[in-house]
């Protein structure tokens, strides 16, 4: 019997560190996959190096981006893109386009809001 939960604590202890450390790194590299995989041309970035600029092209054969920073034109590795600060005016347009039914919405939801007060207008 002490063979056997000495074996249980041990993998007990590896279930936690699977839920403690591995797992949210995990999700943490899918989550900077997919940023990555959404970078485009003109969206603000930052590198591994704290440099800040804006991209100006990406090479997806060689998996490079080139950034503009300042006027300085430098060709990073893809994976040395920390984090994007801002996305271009061409991407949140994209994301205006995708979501065109919660404005029609909203504006419904108003206009129901402006009927109701004409009725109550009309009665009193």
């Amino acid at each position: 019997m002490g063979q056997y939960s000495g074996i249980l604590l041990i993998v007990i202890m590896f279930v936690v560190m699977y839920f403690l450390m591995i797992r949210p790194q995990r999700k943490q590299q899918q989550k900077h996959q997919d940023t990555l995989s959404k970078l485009q041309k003109g969206d603000h970035v930052i590198t591994i190096g704290r440099l800040h600029g804006v991209v100006d092209e990406i090479n997806e054969e060689d998996k490079t981006v080139t950034i503009d920073a300042d006027g300085v034109y430098l060709v990073f590795d893809l994976r040395a893109i920390a984090q994007v600060t801002q996305k271009s005016a061409s991407a949140a347009v994209a994301e205006d386009v995708q979501k065109p039914e919660e404005a029609k919405t909203e504006e419904t939801v108003e206009g129901s809001d402006d009927d109701v007060e004409k009725n109550n207008g009309r009665r009193g």
